[in-house]
């Protein structure tokens, strides 16, 4: 399909719509990031990406259908200005847009961030005027814009594990007329060369906080971090960093997650009937049922974000009802199955996975269930250790 001559004011009014709907009162989100977000196209960072078909095929995986300006104009702009989270990347895999393909199921490894959450994002790194700030993960490079776009290209770095995707950002940041400064690096180590920052933003997740961030932020700045381990519970984070290292700051509410960085990501993990059939043939009755976990509850989300802190190598999959826990550092596993309206549990390996999390489950109902944003994360010699008044330490693994 040939694309229309009036793109310009096509965009034009679809991004006034976009920020109109997230300037709704309410909304979490700085004014003057909303009004930076009025003068940022989002389409020249778009050019390709997927969305989900309606159904799932025959096996059950998402059918993702790619979407260009060449393949449907009207679906492509209109999506590009939406509140939606664009996948632009699978498995790690460059997509051919001149000629794209459906694709089956796969895991998402690069995406434009829905920009409600690029604006509260930034809002809530309480970003300003003078920063100069990190960005871990230009991904696309729409949220690079947007920060160039409010404090100027000069005060901003931003850096991207991928080679392509750094790439493809950076000829759309350069045709839009932002010039930071774009590097391909590890964002577990931040970037020397252009420390120290005032502020530090991930859009990736990590399963600690990494600690060369803190020691490329000023005394008195500020680092926001998305925390997630591989139970996939999820939290953000804002830390102070203090004169002497340590940093310490809340959790934030909500139940936002991100992709992790790849170098935290989890490892396979192989077939869960071979650790299966290794364990006990003795079970013994749970004390909490995996639905604690499970459901699709900002507390199940939660409490899996605070569980991991007992047993943070271990990944859970549900095969058949059967809930199984799986640890490839220690060798430990864990089956739960349903007994009868109860649940029962068959453990083996040197760490009780199941018993560990019921440990939080118990020390979290203790203290009346408390929300995220009542937790402080601390980091210091001692380690990462979230507090809370009526709970007891629960430590991260070391970034």
């Amino acid at each position: 399909m040939t694309m229309p001559t009036d793109l310009y004011n096509d965009a034009t009014a679809l991004r006034e719509a976009m920020v109109k709907a997230l300037t709704e009162p309410g909304a979490p989100v700085d004014p003057a990031w909303q009004a930076t977000a009025a003068k940022v196209a989002r389409h020249p960072f778009v050019p390709g990406f997927y969305l989900p078909a309606e159904e799932p095929d025959e096996r059950g995986l998402t059918v993702w259908e790619p979407v260009t300006s060449g393949i449907d104009y009207g679906r492509w702009l209109a999506a590009a200005y939406s509140d939606t989270t664009l996948i632009t990347q699978f498995d790690g895999d460059e997509t051919n847009w001149k000629n794209p393909v459906v694709r089956h199921g796969g895991t998402p490894t690069s995406s434009s961030t829905l920009p409600s959450l690029v604006l509260r994002m930034w809002s809530d790194a309480e970003v300003a005027e003078g920063h100069t700030i990190l960005e871990i993960g230009t991904g696309t490079g729409y949220s690079t814009a947007l920060a160039c776009e409010r404090l100027g290209s000069s005060h901003v770095t931003s850096v991207e594990i991928d080679s392509d995707r750094l790439e493809a950002a950076a000829d759309a940041l350069y045709g839009c007329g932002y010039t930071p400064t774009l590097a391909r690096a590890d964002g577990l180590y931040g970037y020397w060369p252009e420390a120290w920052f005032d502020r530090i933003v991930a859009a990736c997740s990590f399963r600690a906080v990494p600690l060369a961030l803190l020691r490329q932020t000023r005394p008195g700045g500020k680092v926001l971090l998305p925390l997630s381990g591989w139970l996939y519970g999820s939290a953000r984070v804002l830390l102070t960093v203090a004169e002497d290292g340590t940093a310490e700051g809340p959790l934030l509410p909500g139940t936002i997650s991100f992709m992790s960085a790849r170098t935290h990501a989890a490892p396979a993990y192989g077939n869960p009937a071979d650790w299966a059939a290794g364990l006990p043939d003795i079970p013994r009755s749970t004390r909490h049922a995996p639905e604690r976990l499970t459901a699709a509850t900002e507390e199940a989300f939660h409490l899996r974000f605070l569980a991991q802190s007992a047993v943070p190598n271990a990944q859970m999959v549900t095969i058949g009802g059967v809930l199984h826990l799986i640890d490839v550092v220690s060798g430990s596993a864990s089956t739960l199955t349903p007994d009868g309206g109860t649940w029962s549990v068959r453990e083996g390996g040197p760490l009780k996975l199941w018993a560990g999390i019921e440990q939080v489950i118990n020390a979290f109902d203790a203290a009346g269930c408390p929300g995220p944003e009542t937790y402080t994360l601390r980091v210091d010699s001692d380690g990462q250790r979230l507090l809370h008044p009526q709970m007891p330490q629960l430590a991260l693994p070391q970034g």
